[in-house]
């Protein structure tokens, strides 16, 4: 091999900081390191597979696509090899010499026309090859892109500092060939016994052959290679064949998390259309936070007869499942199939279907075997699926079903409280599921507007994610049982008492509206209305909306994120038996009659979260008031 002289560049990153991330708080464990470097290269042979659909002189001769794993204990170097797509210049100093940028990604955006939509390839040749440090003080990398001249290969080498060399290469043969020269502490990975232990535990469903020399009866490397790995797509194998260590070793590579996966899914469906699903549901939030941002997600593979296509999650996946992780691989989709045939493909839509399906039913299987394992799902992931109660109204009730509140009844904040737990405890008389909105869950537990419900022993869910008041513009009932939101429109509490609470809140009702027409005069527009209500027992007021209003809550985070709400005037609902207000009624005095009335009001107001329009004031008439 010859070369050119090497130029020294800096990275285009915060690379010291960076590096520090991958190499001593990303991995929990230093041996990921060779679980990334094989997946970058299975992921370039997947490439050079593709691109040669429709060129194969690609290949060069050489068309068993493998990857070779060679120790070099002398001189301390541990070295992976790959005969796969490889890298230009350009693509070495954009790929390598930027932290955490995705390789394919570019990869996709040099295709145009019609090539472009074939595909839409996902790497990790960013941070996953930065991996490599955790056990190297210096990487050697050399590459040769398929199809390009035998003269155009590159070197570039690195010691992870800030800089790092790069020069032209001749005589290189196609694909990328990474060295690691081993810090004196890792000597273990000099190890070959270690490296076939830890590639069956990693990478031992790799597609294709991953090699190392044969060790000769001295235990030296032999001039032979033997393959170390099954070399066969995992989800192609059957079930009886697999162990659980071996679905959780695919995960762990699929995913790139060094967690298990909480539960998984393996069928293969034949007949008019034959396709294979492996799902997996993680036990934790990926470190990409791949929820973050709804419009590029990964994670649902689609291969089509092994051969990888495109990271499919939007069209196989809704976007409220968008956690699960796994492959599709179809016998029966073109491999030509581009992005538009996919959205309206009916094959696809039949295989979606199935993929949600079976999503659901892992999902259900899980609630019902293992209940640690689902309160860590809700947990993690449960604010994700209630974005399903909006988008897939075909699964409405299951995905309900699965769903977990806070309750008066519950402990704590720990949203454990299923529907089908509500309705099983429902008082006699009581024909809906209540629930209160707030944000935050001590002001959602403590809201005056669910004291008389609590009063009587009905249970009232707790919704205080952000999430929740939106997803109940949408669940209307369950199980023929109607939501209905505790602090709106007029609360009919008569079928869960007796005759004579009836009577007595009649009668007590007549009484108070002389003070209903004397708070609506002192309070004037600040309301909507004044009335007596059936919710408050021990509170003097609350604030009420009518059916169809946005909460207070969601009214303040909606203005405060820049949107226009309109505007909408609470009811003042109070209890005439509680001291202050019966206070007002008696007063006299014109001026702390207003100042009572008021001083009612924003109570109210702070129960449910609100700024005052003038704090100041507030603390005045406080002061006054109890001085």
């Amino acid at each position: 091999m010859t070369e050119t002289a090497a130029q020294t560049r800096k990275f285009e990153a915060e690379v010291a900081q960076v590096l520090h991330l991958v190499t001593h708080s990303l991995y929990s464990h230093k041996e990921i390191f060779l679980r990334e470097l094989v997946s970058n290269a299975s992921d370039a042979c997947d490439k050079l597979r593709f691109e040669a659909l429709a060129n194969p002189s690609l290949v060069e001769g050489d068309a068993e696509l493998r990857i070779e794993i060679s120790i070099d204990a002398d001189a301390r170097t541990l070295t992976l090899r790959d005969n796969g797509v490889g890298m230009s210049r350009d693509e070495v100093i954009e790929n390598i010499g930027t932290i955490a940028r995705s390789g394919t990604r570019k990869f996709l955006e040099a295709l145009s026309g019609d090539a472009r939509k074939d595909t839409q390839l996902i790497g990790q040749f960013g941070v996953g090859f930065y991996s490599a440090f955790i056990v190297a003080d210096k990487v050697t990398l050399t590459t040769r892109r398929a199809g390009s001249a035998a003269d155009a290969g590159v070197r570039w080498e690195s010691d992870g500092t800030g800089e790092y060399t790069i020069a032209d290469a001749a005589d290189l043969p196609r694909g990328t060939s990474v060295t690691l020269h081993l810090k004196e502490e890792e000597s273990e990975f000099l190890n070959a016994w270690q490296l076939r232990s830890l590639i069956g535990k990693y990478s031992d469903h790799i597609a294709f052959p991953i090699r190392m020399p044969k060790e000769a009866e001295d235990g030296k490397p032999g001039g032979e290679w033997e393959t170390v790995n099954h070399a066969a797509a995992l989800w192609t194998r059957p079930k009886s064949e697999l162990k659980d260590d071996d679905y959780q070793g695919f995960y762990k590579s699929l995913a790139h998390d060094y967690n298990d996966a909480a539960s998984w899914t393996h069928n293969r469906v034949e007949g008019s259309q034959s396709y294979t699903l492996l799902l997996f549901l993680p036990s934790k939030p990926p470190f990409d936070a791949m929820w973050s941002g709804r419009d590029e997600r990964k994670g649902l593979k689609l291969y089509i007869r092994r051969v990888f296509i495109m990271d499919a999650s939007e069209q196989l996946l809704p976007s409220y499942l968008r956690f699960m992780r796994g492959v599709v691989d179809s016998d029966d989709l073109p491999l030509n199939v581009s992005r538009e045939i996919l959205q309206d493909n009916r094959l696809v839509q039949q295989i979606r279907s199935a993929c949600v399906k079976r999503s659901l039913d892992l999902l259900e299987k899980l609630a019902n075997d293992d209940k640690e394992k689902f309160q860590a799902f809700v947990d993690n992931f449960g604010n994700v699926l209630k974005e399903g109660i909006a988008e897939d109204t075909a699964n409405r009730e299951r995905i309900a079903k699965l769903l977990r509140f806070a309750s008066t009844k519950s402990d704590g904040a720990g949203r454990t409280v299923s529907l089908d737990d509500y309705i099983g405890r429902m008082a006699v008389g009581q024909d809906a599921i209540y629930y209160v909105s707030a944000d935050g869950y001590a002001a959602a537990a403590g809201s005056p507007q669910i004291e008389a419900l609590r009063a009587r022993g009905v249970e009232v869910l707790l919704m205080f994610d952000r999430i929740d008041e939106w997803m109940l513009g949408y669940l209307h009932e369950y199980a023929g049982k109607k939501l209905r939101n505790a602090a709106k429109g007029e609360l009919d509490l008569d079928a869960l008492g007796g005759a004579a609470d009836k009577e007595a809140r009649e009668a007590a009702n007549k009484a108070a509206e002389p003070l209903v027409a004397k708070l609506k005069e002192l309070l004037g527009e600040r309301v909507r209305d004044v009335r007596v209500g059936q919710r408050l027992t021990d509170s003097p007021s609350c604030l009420v909306l009518d059916e169809y209003d946005m909460a207070l809550h969601l009214q303040r985070l909606m203005r405060e994120a820049g949107q226009d709400v309109p505007a909408s005037k609470p009811i003042l609902e109070i209890n005439p038996q509680h001291p202050l207000v019966r206070r007002i009624e008696s007063e006299a005095d014109a001026a702390r009659a207003g100042d009572l009335g008021l001083l009612l009001f924003e109570q109210a107001q702070l129960l449910e979260g609100a700024r005052l329009d003038d704090p100041a004031a507030f603390v005045r008439r406080m002061n006054a008031l109890v001085g």
